[in-house]
């Protein structure tokens, strides 16, 4: 057992955080899982008794965070891993959509996530090790219409993560920007948040993506128990991977928006380089 850790991870009553908390706990490590309820931490609890530890936190109520991680620290042990899965999709075309769901949308999938890498870097950076996944998206990378909110949260984390992965990188901490594809979770079902529409110029736009979206919740590619194996890969790895895609779909979509920008840099590239000096 000298091989086991002790993983905080947020989020873990169903989709990626669950099936990560259940493989994690399989693999004989030790799981915190933060819920929002006491009924729950007792469903969490159940899985693995003395293995699985509940917690009760909402990641945008930032003035319990640090508190939460420094009592983890004292009474369960060191965090050897964090993983940032809390979080969910808003789905409203952006003029119809108003700025709250966006600060809402940007509250739990950004802040809620640096709030907790906060809380737990300076632990990490004493102990000059630890793991830090956060769960992204391939709309981290790739966009739709409708999902203007949530790409630009899931582009933001992307961002935040490689910049985080320089900045700590010398203490023996590891970053890794999770980035799914379509998968078998919640989050185009119960778990998704959707503007109401009120502009029918969109309609013709926006009705068949939405539809489509709705039609393919729950029969997706994607395995969320393959995606927990994959994300235990990259952690057990010595060289684990900034960026980590999951899924066929979000390797060819994201490959494809690469290539795509290089041709548009190709083409615009005359007017670029004319601003120089």
């Amino acid at each position: 057992m000298s091989s086991s850790k002790i993983f905080l991870i947020t989020g873990v009553s169903s989709g990626f955080g669950r099936a990560l908390a259940q493989e994690a706990l399989a693999a004989g490590h030790v799981v915190v899982g933060t819920v929002r309820n006491e009924q729950a931490r007792r469903e969490f609890e159940a899985l693995a008794p003395a293995k699985a530890v509940g917690r009760l936190l909402d990641v945008t109520d930032f003035t319990t965070i640090d508190g939460v991680v420094a009592e983890l620290e004292a009474n369960v042990g060191p965090v050897d891993v964090l993983v940032n899965n809390a979080g969910y999709g808003h789905e409203g075309v952006l003029e119809e959509s108003p700025l709250d769901d966006m600060r809402k949308q940007f509250d739990v999938n950004v802040f809620g996530a640096v709030a907790m890498m906060k809380a737990t870097l300076p632990y990490m950076r004493r102990r000059r090790r630890g793991h830090i996944l956060n769960i992204t998206s391939m709309g981290g990378f790739i966009t739709l219409p409708g999902i203007a909110y949530y790409c630009g949260s899931k582009f933001a984390l992307e961002g935040i993560s490689e910049v985080l992965a320089k900045e700590v990188k010398p203490f023996g901490i590891a970053v890794t920007a999770v980035a799914p594809g379509s998968f078998r979770t919640d989050w185009a079902g119960r778990s998704m948040v959707r503007s109401p529409r009120s502009i029918a110029d969109y309609d013709a736009l926006f009705d068949p993506i939405r539809k489509a979206r709705e039609e393919k919740s729950g029969n997706q590619l994607g395995d969320p128990i393959k995606a927990a194996r994959a994300m235990l890969a990259a952690i057990a790895s010595d060289t684990p991977p900034v960026h980590l895609l999951l899924g066929s779909d979000a390797l060819e979509l994201v490959r494809n928006k690469l290539s795509a920008l290089g041709e548009e840099f190709k083409a615009w590239e005359t007017l670029t380089r004319s601003t120089d000096g």
